[in-house]
C-alpha cells in the first residue's frame, strides 16, 4: 500500500478521478487532521472505500521523546521499514520550528556533525519528509510554524523527493506554508543549488560555509574538494536578486579554526555585492566531535566584523543541549545503547 503523504495533488486524482475531489481530500487530512479516509466526508463513499484500499494514512511511529528545559522536543521515530530518523520542535515566541530529516544517515562526512559519522543508509521518500512535519504538528497543534529541512543528511542529494515534499507542504490545500517559512539547507552541491533556481518555488535557502577558506573547508567538509567555495559564491551570484535575498550562509563557529578575524574579514569580502546574510551557529559539542564550541566573545567579533561590512549576521541560540541536541546525536546514542 502506497502512503497518501507521498501524493501530491496530481497523483492523488488517479484514485478520486476529478481535482475538485483531491483538493477535498487534501484540505480534509492536512488541514481538518482527519486520520481516517472514512471520515473524509467532503467525497462519495466509494471514492472513500477506494482511497482506504489503496493509501495508507500511517505516520512515523514515536520511538523516544525527549523534552528539553528550553522547551525544544526531540524525536526518534522509526519508519514502515523499522528505520529511525530525528526530528526536532522548537517553540519560539513568534512561531514554532519543526527541523526535519530528508536522509537516513548522511555521506558528506562533515567532521562537526554527528550525522555523518552514521554514514548514509537510504533517501527519505516525499512522504516520510511529510509525514514528518504532520506527526510534529499533530503533536504539538501550534499555531504558526516554519519547517527547516536541516536535520539527518543532505537535502539537495536527495533532489526529486525534497522538491516533491516542499511542494506538498506548501500546497495551498495541503498544509499551507509560505515559502518564507520553510528553509533548506545545505552543505553546497553547485549543480543542485542551480537545478533550485529553476524550480517555480524557492524556498529559503541555507548554505553551511563553515570556514572561508578552502584549505580549512577541505578539513571541515570534504564535498568542499569537489565544489570549493569559489564555486558555491558563484552559484549564488547566479540567482535572481529576489532570490538571492533568500540566501542565508551558516558558519558553525569552532574555537580556533572558524572563528578568527582573519576569516570574519575573507568573509566579508566574499559577500559583498550580494544580498545573502549569515547566520552564525555555537558549535554544538558532543564527546564523538573533536572540537570545542568559540567562546561568546568570539563570536560577537565576528559577528562585528560582519556588520561593520554591510552583512546582516545574526547569532543562534543553541537549543536543546540537554536532550542529544546536535545533528545525529540522538540516533547515534540510541544504536549505541543497543549495541
Amino acid at each position: 500500500m502506497q502512503s497518501f503523504f507521498d501524493q501530491s495533488r496530481s497523483d492523488l486524482q488517479q484514485w478520486v478521478q476529478r481535482p475538485t475531489r483531491a483538493d477535498r481530500v487534501f484540505h480534509s487530512i492536512y488541514r481538518d487532521r482527519i486520520a481516517k479516509f472514512d471520515e473524509v466526508t467532503s467525497v462519495p463513499a466509494n471514492y472513500r472505500a477506494v482511497l482506504g484500499q489503496s493509501l495508507s494514512l500511517q505516520l512515523p511511529e514515536i520511538v523516544q521523546r525527549f523534552d528539553s528545559e528550553d522547551g525544544t522536543r526531540r524525536y526518534l521515530l522509526r519508519l514502515s521499514d523499522g528505520e529511525t530518523v530525528e526530528s526536532v520542535q522548537i517553540p519560539n515566541p513568534d512561531r514554532t520550528t519543526f527541523c526535519i530529516s530528508s536522509q537516513i544517515g548522511c555521506a558528506l562526512a562533515c567532521a562537526f556533525c554527528l550525522t555523518g559519522q552514521l554514514g548514509l543508509t537510504r533517501d527519505l521518500s516525499a512522504g516520510e519528509i511529510v509525514s514528518q512535519v504532520v506527526l510534529l504538528q499533530r503533536e504539538t497543534t501550534p499555531q504558526r510554524f516554519g519547517v527547516v529541512l536541516m536535520g539527518m543528511g543532505e537535502p539537495l542529494q536527495n533532489y526529486a523527493n525534497v522538491v516533491k515534499a516542499l511542494n506538498v507542504l506548501h500546497d495551498d490545500n495541503g498544509l499551507g506554508i509560505p515559502l518564507s517559512r520553510i528553509t533548506l539547507s545545505t552543505a553546497g552541491l553547485v549543480p543542485a543549488i542551480d537545478r533550485l533556481a529553476k524550480e517555480k518555488f524557492f524556498p529559503n535557502l541555507s548554505i553551511s560555509l563553515t570556514g572561508v577558506s578552502n584549505s580549512i573547508r577541505d578539513v571541515l567538509m570534504p564535498i568542499n574538494r569537489k565544489y570549493p567555495i569559489e564555486m558555491v559564491m558563484d552559484s549564488v551570484r547566479r540567482l535572481p536578486p529576489r532570490r538571492q535575498s533568500r540566501v542565508m550562509f551558516e558558519c558553525v563557529m569552532i574555537d580556533g579554526i572558524t572563528d578568527s578575524i582573519d576569516q570574519a574579514e575573507e568573509l566579508s569580502r566574499l559577500l559583498r555585492g550580494t544580498q545573502a546574510k549569515v547566520n552564525l551557529i555555537p558549535l554544538n559539542p558532543a564527546a564523538e566531535i573533536p572540537f570545542q564550541r568559540s567562546d561568546d566573545r568570539a563570536i560577537f567579533r565576528f559577528q562585528e566584523v560582519l556588520l561593520a561590512g554591510g552583512t546582516a549576521a545574526f547569532i543562534r541560540r543553541n537549543r536543546g543541549n540537554d536532550v542529544s541536541g546536535a545533528c545525529g546525536q540522538l540516533k547515534k546514542k540510541v544504536i549505541g545503547g543497543r549495541s
